[in-house]
């Protein structure tokens, strides 16, 4: 069974459909996982999506941050959170359980600046994550944890390490916790060496026609899962079009045996 994920910061859902139903009908994958939806599930347009061909599994918060799930088939299991405790109070993770393979779509906290309490509450994030993760899954299983991670695991991925050494997104402390949370990033297993970026900044003149990006944006499978990895891309395209986000999409592909 050939299978595709994607994942795509949106910066607003309601800004961004035109764009991603255009984008859905072009590329098709199975499982789409949106972050920073930016909708309460009231306001989440749950029918237009539906009427694309995907069963919808959101949860949301107005103004800010908000996760949801798209799927050709249907869920056998959803969770909501980190299924109770902090920091529960902001809509940042959503998990399916689909084709046999647990999704967990995630939007780390961006983290202001190194010493905000921001900083803290990310970096707690992370740990709650890891935890979390450890006590609900197995390393033998099937899981792709997936979204706006908020950090460039290396400095391969931004366009001035230089320059952002020890700041957020960058910083020794994210990076140490992106990594144990023992994960292979599948853009990584097929494009090692390549410089490629899935975020660039609104408020950075022309940061999309100069590259001066970020890449955030992850796809990390279990050791199972990411044997099955035949491919990951960088979707540049949606990047270019009018009024986009300031994130593309990523797709990554998966044979996942017999369906």
């Amino acid at each position: 069974m050939s299978w595709t994920l994607a994942t795509f910061n949106v910066n607003g859902i309601r800004a961004r459909l035109p764009l991603l139903l255009d984008w859905l009908a072009a590329r098709g994958p199975q499982v789409v996982c949106l972050q920073e939806t930016k909708a309460p599930d009231a306001d989440f347009p749950r029918q237009a999506l539906q009427e694309a061909g995907y069963v919808v599994h959101c949860w949301g918060q107005k103004a800010f941050n908000g996760v949801a799930v798209l799927t050709k088939s249907q869920p056998q299991e959803v969770r909501v959170g980190f299924d109770g405790g902090r920091p529960e109070d902001q809509a940042r993770l959503l998990s399916v359980l689909v084709d046999g393979v647990w999704v967990v779509n995630c939007y780390v906290p961006q983290g202001r600046e190194v010493g905000d309490p921001a900083f803290a509450y990310k970096l707690e994030f992370l740990a709650q994550l890891r935890g979390w993760l450890a006590a609900n899954f197995q390393p033998r299983q099937r899981l792709v944890l997936t979204g706006d991670m908020n950090v460039a695991p290396e400095d391969l991925d931004v366009f001035d390490p230089k320059r952002m050494a020890g700041k957020v997104g960058c910083h020794p402390e994210e990076r140490r916790a992106l990594a144990a949370l023992g994960l292979r990033d599948c853009f990584r297993l097929h494009h090692p060496g390549v410089k490629q970026f899935t975020f660039w900044d609104y408020r950075l003149p022309k940061s999309f026609e100069r590259n001066l990006g970020w890449r955030l944006d992850l796809v990390l499978a279990s050791r199972p899962l990411a044997k099955l990895c035949a491919s990951c891309e960088v979707d540049i395209g949606p990047r270019g079009l009018a009024k986009p986000s300031d994130h593309t999409p990523v797709l990554a592909g998966f044979d996942l045996g017999q369906a």
